[in-house]
């Protein structure tokens, strides 16, 4: 017979939360580049659970799926970190992509149309959609767009998965988030139904292909220029004195 914290104990808690790393993974590769594998993140995270297991103890003040939780999303932000998922040429092309959005923006008065943007950065159409394809990884905020930082850290290393360590905290808890709530009420009719579903309903960017009847790559896209109009009104309202 085995104890509580013995193997049989330790075989069901793997099992038992096996798809709960499958779910953290799937939501953590819709923000990451498509070159990220979503079955890497489930090995590391298969890892962290493993650990967690190994270190759990009941005494340990807390519930152990709020525990494996935080070890499953480091074990994935380790390997994510040890690949080096995020090209600075991301933001490079996604600040291009904003700053042509906010020229338009402040001419046309009114979130401007794709084939706008990808007038404005002289490209064709297709290739405006494959750099927002390129541009799958990119953040809607980092934190040194609000402070200026002389460290050169990696950005995972600013990836909090304990919110109470999480420097974006407290930018929700000022008037960041009511921004935010105002960014997503300006964008097009489509792009808010995407984020609704990405963010509120938690849906992964497959379910929503099949909702908006459009491809996954296709939610993609949409996902990544949202995020850029996103982007481009907040620092709008930062400089305006509003963040």
């Amino acid at each position: 017979m085995y104890t509580a914290h013995g193997k049989s104990d330790k075989n069901h808690l793997l099992q038992e939360h096996a798809p709960l790393v499958k779910r953290l993974a799937h939501q953590m590769k819709a923000k990451l580049p498509h070159s990220v594998e979503v079955d890497d993140l489930v090995q590391a995270g298969m890892i962290g659970l493993l650990d967690a297991v190994n270190r759990y103890e009941d005494n340990h003040g807390a519930q152990f799926e709020t525990y494996a939780v935080q070890r499953i999303r480091g074990a994935m932000l380790d390997e994510l970190r040890s690949s080096d998922w995020l090209p600075r040429s991301i933001r490079q092309n996604m600040r291009k992509i904003e700053d042509a959005m906010h020229k338009l923006q402040q001419r046309l008065g009114r979130p401007p149309l794709e084939t706008e943007v990808a007038k404005q950065l002289k490209m064709s159409l297709d290739e405006y959609q494959d750099l927002l394809s390129d541009s799958g990884g990119h953040q809607l905020v980092y934190y040194e767009d609000f402070h200026e930082s002389e460290d050169n850290d990696h950005f995972l290393d600013r990836y909090c998965t304990d919110q109470s360590e999480d420097p974006l905290q407290s930018l929700m808890n000022t008037g960041f988030r009511d921004a935010v709530i105002d960014a997503i009420g300006a964008l097009p009719e489509r792009e808010k139904i995407l984020m609704g579903l990405y963010y509120e309903q938690e849906m992964n960017l497959k379910e929503i292909g099949a909702v908006m009847n459009v491809s996954e790559s296709r939610v993609s896209q949409l996902h990544s220029q949202a995020i850029g109009r996103l982007r481009t009104f907040l620092r709008e309202q930062a400089w305006t004195g509003l963040a």
